[in-house]
């Protein structure tokens, strides 16, 4: 369960009583995710998600991803509305930490990923880039090209201890994704972070919120595409549903085109962002925290995807034409 701070009933009463939300009546943990502590909150008859944000979260960073949800609210696209309080705060202190409260959006996850929730993805990234066009917010992605190098350096020799060779093969990799990485891409705000457990659905043909936005970040909007094709059109085997990607990147296009330099990069992109993942998943799980109730991810996952990408030529291999 993705609970690392511990809240008890009094702490909430007495953070509730500075909001016009309603009395308290109970908090129960939310077991997804890895980064912040998060229960579902009701009260005055309503639910909420509360979130208290953890050492791996810049402090300085959450009023851009707050300004973020408010802007995205605004632009009609579903996510989590930070709720202020009294005082007009949406940021707020809780148990010696910052802490929100968000409006609860009706939903869930995919759970099995079909072909039509590929389609409904890509339908509603790209309203999500085009709804980010006149948000003012910046902020640089940690986790691009030098932070990848930053935390391969961390984790240096001992990425073999995961399977023999896979430091060299990181080191490789880097190397030439440094290189070749594609600069001048159509680029603006980014979720950054769209794995399927940060997208519900009312039915799998209609997106109806998407949340978690707390890597969202400024970047290549192809790169997100990268980031969805490694996280949902993989099958729970390792092999490639080239089906899922057409369709997803097939829906996006129809609301937003790609370029042609956008298409000519997707095989670079998707091994880049593989290898992100490969290397974030490594780090935890050398990494791991004592008595943290959240199992780390296997990180031989992306590394099978990133070995799958590096055998691409173009764009046609994803479904597109």
């Amino acid at each position: 369960m993705a609970v690392y701070t511990a809240v008890d009933d009094d702490d909430m009463r007495a953070l509730l009583s500075g909001y016009d939300i309603g009395p308290f009546e109970r908090l129960q943990g939310i077991q997804q995710g890895v980064e912040n502590s998060n229960w579902f909150l009701d009260a005055g008859g309503r639910r909420y998600v509360l979130t208290v944000y953890e050492k791996r979260v810049d402090p300085a960073d959450l009023p851009y991803f707050l300004n973020l949800m408010e802007h995205l609210t605004r632009r009609g696209i579903r996510c989590p509305e930070p709720v202020h309080d009294r005082s007009g705060r949406a940021l707020v202190e809780l148990a010696g930490k910052p802490a929100a409260i968000f409006t609860f959006l009706p939903g869930r996850g995919p759970g099995r990923i079909l072909p039509a929730h590929c389609r409904a993805l890509g339908t509603a990234l790209a309203e999500l880039h085009l709804a980010t066009a006149d948000f003012t917010g910046r902020r640089p992605n940690a986790l691009a090209l030098p932070g990848w190098q930053g935390l391969a350096a961390r984790i240096g020799g001992r990425a073999d201890e995961i399977v023999p060779g896979l430091a060299a093969e990181i080191a490789d990799t880097l190397d030439r994704l440094a290189t070749a990485w594609p600069a001048d891409l159509p680029a603006g705000t980014i979720h950054a972070d769209l794995f399927p457990d940060n997208v519900f659905y009312e039915r799998s043909d209609r997106v109806s919120g998407l949340i978690d936005f707390y890597f969202a970040c400024s970047d290549a909007f192809a790169y997100e595409i990268a980031i969805c094709i490694n996280a949902w059109c993989f099958e729970p085997d390792g092999q490639f549903n080239v089906t899922k990607a057409r369709l997803m990147l097939g829906a996006y296009r129809k609301v937003r085109p790609f370029s042609d330099a956008e298409l000519a990069a997707l095989p670079l992109l998707c091994e880049g962002a593989a290898l992100r993942f490969l290397l974030t998943r490594a780090y935890d799980w050398l990494n791991q925290v004592e008595g943290a109730l959240v199992k780390p991810k296997d990180p031989l996952e992306y590394l099978h995807k990133l070995r799958f990408h590096r055998s691409v030529t173009g764009p046609g291999a994803y479904g597109l034409d």
